[in-house]
């Protein structure tokens, strides 16, 4: 398959204009081979220090697939090991998850990242290494049964690097060295997992291009889940050893790659630290990464032998800029939906706890459930579609029907209310869930939620009513980015008084506090 070249060259021309920011980085490796290679503006605002294609920026997220790749050239049959689970998750009440059920995201446990919001902690406050099991070990409850349905969840890496490094008796980052950076040409590849402190001292920004940007403070320490530092040479090297490896069944990426399945047999759509997903009309592996400050996307198309990598240090969206560059490469167009009507509205699902939101412009909608909003058209045949979901409606219903996430919802309508009294809701509530508390305060009209655990008490975060009983807490800045957003908190009444409350996101849904 031949990529066109010249379209490719003006996507990369455009992305600094399409995405603003203070920097980046692109690339784009066809048939094993680099054929695009681009650095633009600072790695450091203040000091002038330009951004270059050897800048080593945190790709986050991306080191799942290194840590489960390493995880199967190490240790071979993942089920021999799963025993060992057991020893992160002490008090849990259900069935454990397996560690390929880890590996594939179907643990059902919540992820830690977001509980850290819960557990009272500062978005800048620093989280030491021994502060992630005991965090973990207080899990007594998950989302779902394992290997039921697909949840994003980061312990479920953590545990998974302490699994391999105790059974190797070695520290990930000589695994990670010897087995994939070696091996792929990444020279200058390591991992960093304290974000207090940078590779190369690249600086990451918060803010738009609206408000300005300013340095982001990071402060945590993640391995396994994420941590690996990487210039886009060192990333573009990792692509040619993909594609050079691609006829190797025993490779590293070839074993990762392999289509993923539920315990019931479904097709699911992320296993071994890579999403499997189908952008610019052709399918593709892949991953994205964010912490606070960075974002980056890698997409690996095996049937084009073509691969894209986009870094930023900054906070727009590097999944559509290396979908721009697929589409241009491939000379593909998005089909263009027609004008939605009638599906703007709020509705509440019973199973999870969570508010659905929809709205509506003239392309098309914008649906509000899970961490980042989803973004759908409507076709010709009149329902809404977007990347791994889609909407129809049964009556005053909303069914959202998410495969790849082996997801079926069907909502209510919740009537929609812009004041309330929080009043009758104020005061202290505990949660036996994560053995922490959470406190609200109302007055003049004004209603906050703080919360405190085993980091600390947390910030004064918003509070809005959305429907009767239903409030939304919204969390714009948290440890890990991005951060958790929108929390549903539903009011558990029992004769007619306030009992307790019910709260959750997507990465961590219903828990449930009881009124102290």
């Amino acid at each position: 398959m031949t990529i066109d070249l010249d379209a490719l060259d003006r996507a990369l021309d455009a992305l600094p204009n399409l995405f603003r920011g203070p920097g980046g980085v692109a690339g784009v490796v066809k048939d094993g081979q680099v054929v695009a290679s681009r650095a633009w503006g600072y790695a450091d605002l203040a000091r002038r220090r330009p951004m270059e294609t050897g800048t080593r920026l945190p790709i986050c997220s991306i080191s799942k697939q290194f840590t489960c790749g390493v995880l199967l050239d190490m240790l071979g049959d993942t089920a021999a090991h799963d025993a060992r689970v057991a020893e992160f998750l002490p008090q849990f009440e259900g069935p454990l998850p397996t560690l390929r059920q880890l590996c594939d995201n179907q643990s059902g446990l919540r992820d830690y990242w977001a509980l850290t919001v819960l557990q009272g902690a500062e978005a800048t406050q620093t989280f030491r290494r021994e502060d992630a099991l005991p965090l973990i070990a207080r899990m007594k409850t998950g989302h779902f049964p394992p290997g039921t349905a697909y949840s994003y969840c980061n312990c479920n890496f953590r545990i998974v690097s302490e699994i391999l490094e105790s059974e190797t008796g070695r520290a990930l980052p000589d695994l990670y060295a010897e087995r994939i950076f070696g091996p792929a040409g990444m020279r200058t590849a390591e991992l960093t997992a304290n974000t207090r402190h940078p590779a190369d001292e690249v600086v990451g920004y918060e803010g738009t291009d609206a408000v300005g940007f300013f340095p982001a403070d990071n402060g945590i320490f993640w391995i396994g889940d994420a941590g690996i530092s990487a210039s886009l040479q060192d990333m573009l090297a990792y692509e040619s050893w993909i594609d050079a490896t691609r006829e190797d069944a025993g490779s590293i990426y070839r074993r990762i790659s392999v289509p993923p399945a539920y315990a019931c047999g479904t097709p699911a759509s992320y296993g071994f630290g890579l999403s499997h997903e189908t952008v610019a009309g052709v399918k593709v592996t892949g991953h994205g990464g964010a912490l606070r400050g960075f974002r980056a996307q890698r997409f690996h198309a095996a049937s084009a032998r073509l691969s894209v990598v986009v870094i930023f240090n900054h906070e727009a969206s590097a999944h559509a800029a290396a979908s721009s560059l697929l589409a241009a490469a491939l000379g593909h167009e998005a089909p263009k939906g027609a004008r939605p009507e009638g599906w703007a509205g709020q509705w509440l699902d019973p199973e999870s706890g969570l508010l659905l939101r929809v709205e509506e412009d003239a392309a098309g909608l914008t649906l509000r459930f899970a961490t980042g909003a989803d973004r759908l058209t409507l076709g010709e045949d009149g329902v809404p579609r977007g990347a791994g979901v889609s909407l129809a409606r049964e009556g005053a219903a909303l069914v959202m029907n998410r495969p790849s996430d082996n997801l079926t919802v069907r909502a209510e309508p919740l009537p929609a209310v812009s004041v309330a009294d929080a009043g009758e809701i104020a005061g202290r509530y505990h949660a036996r869930e994560l053995e922490a508390d959470l406190v609200i305060e109302a007055r003049d009209g004004g209603a906050y939620v703080g919360f405190e655990g085993l980091l600390g008490a947390g910030p004064m975060e918003r509070l809005h009513p959305v429907g009767p009983d239903v409030w939304i807490v919204t969390t714009r800045r948290s440890m890990d980015a991005p951060a958790p957003g929108d929390w549903t908190l539903q009011v558990r009444r029992e004769g007619g008084a306030v009992a307790g409350l019910s709260l959750g996101c997507w990465l961590a849904r219903r828990i449930d506090y009881a009124r102290v």
